[in-house]
């Protein structure tokens, strides 16, 4: 038999929301709640902070069933901004698995750490995990040190500018888009129509320069030649130990190894603890979990499939492939 208090409490709370008047229930932590300091390993009084960077940079927050995921951006700031009001974070290890995302969202995270290095003079460690490409190694650039892991795919230092095109489809079930524009080059890039010669240029210009101030971060922060950088050029793709021949990398290691060089460089002893920023307390917690801040997953994940990311027009330090089997 059921029990007449739960019936009646459901029936309660059917009204208000039929009403308007249902308070505000949420099952799951998002982006509205606080971070909280938690412990993985160590018991000492100073800190190192592992921040987690997975899936592709943007700055904008996804929405889902039941929470908000906020976007990476915010998501990297905030953890940056808390580890500077904490005189006891002593090193930030950046834990990036990501092929790279939107090329304004990769240049405010770099910007915002080297910015946090000026401030607090904390050391960063990149540790590189299964991918860190384009905006993924982007990222990278402001730490001290990177490692990858021996499996690591990195490198895609470049730029790709992606434009939907329909209009085969359109003259296929004869359907024309009408534009009324105030300057030849108003709707350029509109998937309903080809870019002419000189929009494509235009277009390659801008990819020209997005591509160069990559380039030249890249030659200026881990100070390589002028060899190293025609290979690093080409945008391709290698694993850890190219990488490192090609001075994109330091050293060739695991997840431990990383946080190792984040104590040393810091002048921390091993019992130093190790911290992460989330919403969510995980049982048995320790580096290796990818959660980053928004704790379990949701019951409905109503998102774009990630492949579908690649149809979005702009311009973008990302490496595909790695975007579509996220």
């Amino acid at each position: 038999m059921r029990n007449p208090v739960s019936i009646g409490a459901a029936v309660l709370i059917l009204i208000l929301a039929l009403t308007g008047c249902a308070p505000e229930i949420r099952l799951f932590p998002d982006a509205r709640d606080p971070l909280r300091e938690f412990t993985l390993e160590g018991t000492g009084r100073e800190k190192v902070l592992v921040i987690p960077v997975r899936g592709n940079i943007t700055d904008a927050p996804r929405r889902e069933f039941m929470r908000t995921r906020p976007g990476m951006v915010r998501q990297i700031v905030s953890h940056l901004r808390k580890a500077e009001g904490d005189k006891r974070v002593r090193a930030i290890l950046l834990k990036i698995d990501s092929p790279g995302g939107t090329a304004t969202a990769s240049d405010l995270i770099y910007h915002e750490l080297m910015v946090f290095r000026q401030r607090t003079g904390v050391p960063i460690v990149a540790a590189l995990m299964n991918v860190a490409t384009s905006g993924g190694y982007y990222i990278a650039l402001p730490a001290d040190r990177i490692f990858a892991h021996p499996t690591t795919v990195t490198g895609s230092v470049g730029v790709i500018f992606v434009r939907p095109v329909v209009t085969g489809l359109m003259e296929k079930i004869g359907i024309e888009a009408d534009v009324h524009k105030t300057g030849p080059n108003k709707d350029m890039g509109s998937p309903f129509r080809p870019l002419t010669p000189g929009e494509d240029a235009m277009i390659q210009t801008l990819i020209n320069t997005l591509g160069a101030r990559f380039l030249g971060l890249v030659k200026a922060r881990r100070n390589l030649g002028e060899a190293a950088m025609s290979e690093i050029g080409t945008a391709r793709i290698c694993l850890a130990d190219t990488a490192k021949s090609l001075g994109l990398i330091d050293e060739i290691g695991y997840l431990s190894d990383a946080l190792a060089s984040a104590k040393s460089l810091a002048g921390l002893d091993r019992n130093a603890r190790v911290v992460v920023y989330r919403r969510t307390e995980y049982p048995e917690d320790n580096i290796y979990n990818t959660a980053a801040t928004t704790g379990p997953g949701p019951l409905v994940d109503v998102g774009l499939p990630a492949a579908l990311a690649g149809l979005k027009a702009g311009f973008w330090y990302l490496w595909q492939p790695g975007a579509m089997a996220d």
